[in-house]
């Protein structure tokens, strides 16, 4: 979960009525929440089908839980706060990269998050046989995009009552998810989330290069 939302939008934003990309991703989302929930209520050994674990990724196995894991979630809870989160960002990021670039970068950003969190059990030798699910990886690579196409964006954090510029907001959740994780024993995918806010920064650094003159006209409209 990001728990990051926009403050003061520039404009409309368009909504479910106006079948943006972000709310048919929400909708998926959701289908996708309850389809896999009836679905662990007769059997919970399905789980091995749906969410991502690298000691089966390592076998050579379920390889396609890549893309099904970005869409199961473990909790009411837990998709309302992705879900909330990605309304907010993904609306400002879809009318900014426009609706076919956004899906591919949020897919490619949840895949990415997968891929390093297998890499992590890997090289680290623990997790193997951890599951990851949600839609953070995703949702934490169109943050570290925006944390370098509109950095000075104000947004709310969490329960932070005042606004934190997006260049702050982005690294600095990612640590304070950390720090929860490791000190209350919650289970959070904090490295599917470092590996999500890479591919965004990393597009985002390939798009500066790019279109500078663009980037720093997004920089001044959303600041």
């Amino acid at each position: 979960m990001t728990g990051i939302y926009q403050v003061y939008p520039k404009r409309k934003k368009r909504i479910f009525g106006n079948f943006s990309s972000t709310s048919i991703l929400i909708l998926i989302n959701i289908i996708c929440f309850i389809g896999f929930a009836i679905l662990l209520s007769v059997n919970i050994n399905y789980i091995d089908y749906i969410a991502l674990k690298p000691s089966n990724i390592l076998s050579g196995k379920f390889l396609w839980t890549f893309l099904t894991s970005m869409f199961m979630h473990g909790g009411l809870f837990h998709i309302f706060a992705n879900m909330f989160s990605l309304f907010f960002i993904g609306s400002l990021l879809e009318r900014i990269l426009g609706k076919k670039r956004y899906v591919w970068f949020y897919l490619i950003s949840g895949l990415s998050a997968g891929i390093f969190f297998v890499l992590a059990s890997l090289i680290f030798q623990n997790d193997f046989n951890t599951f990851a699910v949600g839609a953070s990886g995703a949702l934490f690579g169109l943050v570290g995009l925006l944390v370098l196409l509109t950095p000075n964006l104000p947004v709310y954090v969490m329960f932070i009552p005042i606004p934190v510029k997006m260049k702050y907001a982005g690294p600095g959740l990612l640590i304070v998810l950390w720090l929860i994780s490791i000190t209350a024993n919650i289970g959070i995918g904090n490295t599917a989330h470092l590996g999500g806010l890479l591919a965004g920064l990393i597009y985002g650094l390939y798009l500066r290069n790019k279109f500078p003159n663009k980037v720093q006209m997004i920089a001044r409209r959303f600041s």
